[in-house]
């Protein structure tokens, strides 16, 4: 499939570019569960408006610091991924510098599972394309806390320490980045079920080190606010569209 289709609002893109006054660089968001499909739009589109890329993965902290949050806030922050695993003034900063000159953004190295090496694009930067899993998401009410979700949360975070901890940092730092989203697309799967299945899929293509039961229990961590996202996530974004089980747009 042509994972470019699903974005046929490109006229609009150009027309906000084009929009008198706008702050620069102006930031298309891409928002979508995991293996939707929105690192390889993002990448289409920075081809087709020759401007750069940031993932929201690129602002994991490093190893060090996410074993410093386990140690001292609640294990489960070992694992990159939730609210409160990202640099998110590293966000914020790169696309500050972007709007005066060249600049330096982040890169993550998955498989090293540490910060990689910046990338230097040219600048000042006319749009920049953000992406990522949670962009634009709004924290959860804090009676929808209270119960675990999966066996995940059930077993490893019984009284609900760690959730209340990533949906306060939600409410914080990436709500300031969030607002630097011009424009948001949300790429909404036709629900949770077949996110692990579009993770498998691409643990398969990548030739990954983990097992599909590794990775439906690593979708555990992104379950509660992937679910919160699919069910909010029209109201969030400027546009959205509904993808069916083969990622092809509905509408």
């Amino acid at each position: 499939m042509d994972k470019v289709q699903p974005l046929p609002a490109a006229a609009g893109i150009i027309a906000a570019r084009l929009r008198p006054g706008r702050r620069r660089p102006f930031v298309l968001g891409i928002a979508g569960a995991q293996g939707s499909g929105k690192s390889t739009i993002a990448r289409a589109l920075a081809a087709r408006f020759g401007c750069p890329v940031l993932s929201l993965d690129d602002l994991y902290l490093d190893g060090a610091a996410r074993q410093r949050l386990a140690e001292t806030v609640h294990p489960l922050l070992r694992t990159r991924g939730v609210p409160g695993t990202h640099d998110v003034a590293a966000g914020l900063a790169a696309i500050e510098a972007l709007a005066h000159g060249p600049a330096l953004l982040p890169r993550f190295d998955k498989a090293r599972d540490e910060p990689g090496s910046p990338e230097r694009v040219a600048g000042p930067a006319e749009m920049l394309i953000l992406e990522g899993w949670c962009l634009g998401m709004r924290p959860q009410a804090a009676a929808e806390l209270v119960a675990p979700i999966n066996d995940l949360e059930r077993v490893h975070d019984a009284d609900g320490r760690w959730r209340r901890w990533v949906n306060a940092r939600l409410a914080g730092a990436y709500q300031a980045l969030w607002a630097r989203i011009d424009q948001l697309v949300f790429l909404e799967a036709p629900g949770f079920d077949v996110v692990a299945d579009w993770r498998i899929e691409q643990e398969h293509a990548a030739r990954g080190p983990m097992s599909d039961a590794e990775v439906r229990r690593f979708v555990q961590y992104y379950e509660r606010l992937t679910r919160h996202m699919l069910r909010h996530g029209h109201a969030w974004a400027d546009l959205t569209l509904h993808l069916d089980a083969d990622r092809r747009p509905r509408d």
